[in-house]
Parts: C-alpha cells; sequence; structure tokens
C-alpha cells in the first residue's frame, strides 16, 4: 500500500516542454485544470500529498517521475536523459531527505529516467531507452540490490518510457502494449493486451486498489474494471502533448 505521494504544480513554462508528438502545445490553464482533477483523484486513494510549488525554470519538472525513484528502502535521485532536466534532479533531493533515511544518487556517465523504471514488488524492470542508458541501469541495479532488491535490464525500441507501454497493477496483473507483449520476461504475468487505438492508456496507475487512467479509452477501462478494480479515468490530453501521462506526474511509494 502506498502512504506518500509527491507532486509539483505545472509552472507556465510547460507550453515549452520536450515533445516528439504533433499534437501543439499544452494550454496551461486547461493543464493545471487536469492536474487539480488528477490530484482529487490521487486524494480519494488514502495517501498524504505533497504537492510541490511550480519550477519555472524547468518546463518538464510537472513530470516529477522522472528525476527521482523512491523505492521501499531508499530514495533514489537520478540523472535525467535529457540535458534540459538535469537540474531537476536537484530540485527532488532535499525533498527526498524529508521522507529517506537513505538517498542514492545516479551519477554520470550514467543516465535514468524514472519513468523507465517499473516496479513489481523486491524487482525492478529497467527500460534501457533513449533516456536511460546501459550505465545508468547498471548503477540503478547496484543501488537496489545494496538494499536487498533486484533490478533486470528490458531492450526497448519504439517508445520514450517503458511505462509508456507497461503498467503493472499488482495481484500479478500487467497492462501491456506494442514491442513488450512478447518479451519473455513478462510471459509469467497476466497480460492484459491494450487495444492498438488505445495505447496511451497504457500509461494508468495502481494506488491502494484503485486504477486511475487517462480518459477516453473506454475497452481499456472495461478490461480493468473486469479485474476488479475500481477505476477513476482523469483528462491528462494537454500532458500528452508534451510526452507525458498518468504515472508521470507523480512518486507514489
Amino acid at each position: 500500500m502506498f502512504k506518500h505521494i509527491i507532486a509539483r504544480t505545472p509552472c507556465r513554462a510547460l507550453v515549452d516542454g520536450l515533445s516528439a508528438s504533433d499534437l501543439g502545445k499544452p494550454i496551461y490553464e486547461k493543464a493545471i485544470e487536469q492536474h487539480n482533477t488528477y490530484i482529487r483523484a490521487l486524494q480519494t486513494c488514502g495517501v498524504d500529498i505533497t504537492i510541490l510549488p511550480p519550477a519555472e525554470e524547468f518546463p518538464d519538472s510537472v513530470f516529477v517521475e522522472d528525476p527521482a525513484l523512491c523505492t521501499p528502502h531508499c530514495g533514489i535521485v537520478t540523472r535525467p536523459g535529457a540535458d534540459s532536466r538535469r537540474g531537476e534532479a536537484e530540485l527532488m533531493a532535499p525533498i527526498l531527505a524529508r521522507f529517506y533515511k537513505n538517498v542514492e544518487r545516479i551519477v554520470e556517465p550514467g543516465t535514468l529516467d524514472a519513468g523507465d523504471v517499473m516496479m513489481v514488488g523486491n524487482h525492478y524492470y529497467i527500460g534501457n531507452s533513449a533516456r536511460t542508458n546501459e550505465d545508468g541501469a547498471r548503477q540503478l541495479i547496484a543501488i537496489l540490490e545494496k538494499y536487498g532488491m533486484t533490478g533486470s535490464v528490458v531492450s526497448m525500441d519504439e517508445v520514450l518510457h517503458l511505462k509508456t507501454g507497461l503498467a503493472y497493477l499488482e495481484n500479478n496483473n500487467l497492462m501491456c502494449a506494442g514491442e513488450f507483449l512478447t518479451k519473455p520476461e513478462f510471459q509469467k504475468y497476466n497480460i492484459i493486451e491494450l487495444p492498438e487505438d488505445e495505447i496511451y492508456a497504457a500509461n494508468c496507475i495502481w494506488v491502494n486498489g484503485k486504477v486511475i487512467m487517462p480518459s477516453g479509452y473506454p475497452k481499456t477501462a472495461a478490461k480493468i474494471a473486469a479485474l476488479g478494480y475500481e477505476v477513476i479515468e482523469v483528462d491528462t490530453s494537454e500532458y500528452r502533448k508534451v510526452d507525458g501521462g498518468v504515472s508521470c506526474m507523480s512518486l507514489r511509494f
């Protein structure tokens, strides 16, 4: 069960966030409205929420999942793969120190976006992506093993982050899309295949028995509900424009 959530209010510079999409720039006022709805959804899950102030110097700073990783035994300050996001990690270091006695770091030449890291119990799957390199993954595995946890690297070619196409919903249930459907390491799970036209919905989160997912994907919502979870849908359309989603906007631990 999660006890704590960390989120950050989006800054006005969000409109200039990194993007590989052709969906246009976010509308800031709408993004704020959507973020407020997202926080209200989290509030229904029985967690304490720490909301950090906007960081105008970092357009992508609303996506707190990437510059930090929260495990049951330590907090980890990452080293994001995009140069423009490196300073976000420094912002997160004192925040993690509020919650953890032990705070570790990924250091140069390693790069690691925690959006590439999926926790399943004490094991962490790490995507080798455009943002997370082999050295960053190796450093993370060494940190995990120091605290009695394990990690393994997942090769990937098609998406930005591992959790763009995967979401572990506990109870052995794995939302899965695209290139991850045939990966041998995931065949032991109950794979819930996403429809081709709803792949964006793969980026969803389990929070204390509830699943928060992007709105507008009825086939995926029905599949999740059929597993017995309460489904909460939130509009993240403005964040999709800058390659973000439901999991990206919070740290859950």
